[in-house]
């Protein structure tokens, strides 16, 4: 049961599939119908809401501002579904993060199991992002909350500072003889991709940059990535909370352990009118 208008049920069937055929399958039209209602709110507010491509049905601003209006609204509608049809019946809520796969692992699951375990109808679905705009993530719906770079955080956006990601710069142990400068000099750096400046500006910061190699090895995920390096195909920088595990196991080796970069982020989402208490909470127990 959805409390929805007929024209904004299409939308969100249309954002959540990301094509009209989908959407008319799901909520039984004909993709005329969908394509007919979905107009009929552009009629109504004067704007567009979706730009073909072929990805699909891809958001605009004012489709963006009016997702985060009806995702607000299914919000509440659940919880006076809830009211008005008993406490007994049980109303499922599904709240998605996206995140560093080292921050959601190491820090934010951990920190949410007691939260999970205590409110039963909670569902959690966990979006470990290394490589993907997070922030765009956030502004399209796929996630409810979305942890950012600082600066990556907008003014229609509610956020709080968290504690900063402490980077530091491991190798293989089978390396631990060898001295900082013979290893950044003439091994390779392993990084996500060619965007992805953490390593670098770790070195920038000791004024080392000059002296890596140009060419990089890459791998979009934490756990590839860590393997190279206990393989010895090259260095890196990983999450201090992250390499803990690893260090313990002898599978890393923290080369200079007084050397460390501070990434700083936040926990963003957009301005809920009327928050429940289950998402507040969410926010505070994050840190």
């Amino acid at each position: 049961m959805s409390l929805l208008s007929p024209p904004l049920e299409a939308f969100w069937a249309v954002v959540q599939k990301g094509t009209v055929q989908e959407a008319a399958r799901t909520i039984g039209l004909t993709q005329t119908g969908v394509t007919q209602r979905i107009r009929s709110i552009e009629k109504m507010l004067n704007t567009t809401l979706f730009i073909r491509s072929r990805k699909g049905m891809k958001l605009t601003t004012e489709g963006e501002s009016l997702l985060h209006y009806v995702k607000n609204s299914l919000e509440n509608e659940g919880m006076t579904l809830s009211k008005i049809q008993g406490t007994n019946i049980d109303s499922i809520i599904e709240i998605s993060i996206s995140g560093p796969s080292s921050i959601l692992r190491s820090r934010v699951i951990p920190n949410l199991s007691e939260t999970c375990r205590k409110n039963k109808n909670l569902r959690f679905r966990f979006d470990l992002s290394d490589v993907d705009s997070n922030s765009d993530k956030l502004k399209t719906g796929f996630c409810d909350l979305a942890i950012l770079e600082h600066h990556d955080v907008t003014k229609e956006m509610d956020s709080k500072i968290l504690k900063a990601e402490r980077y530091k710069l491991y190798v293989a142990t089978s390396w631990k003889r060898r001295t900082f400068t013979d290893i950044i000099t003439n091994e390779s750096i392993i990084d996500f991709n060619s965007k992805d400046m953490m390593t670098l500006n770790y070195l920038d910061k000791y004024k080392l940059k000059s002296k890596v190699k140009k060419e990089r090895h890459y791998a979009n995920n934490t756990d590839a990535l860590t393997s190279m390096i206990t393989s010895g195909m090259g260095y890196s920088v990983l999450s201090e909370e992250y390499a803990a595990a690893h260090i313990k196991k002898g599978e890393l080796f923290d080369i200079s352990p007084s050397q460390f970069f501070d990434f700083k982020i936040a926990l963003a989402w957009y301005h809920r009118p009327h928050m429940p208490e289950y998402f507040r909470h969410i926010t505070k127990t994050i840190l």
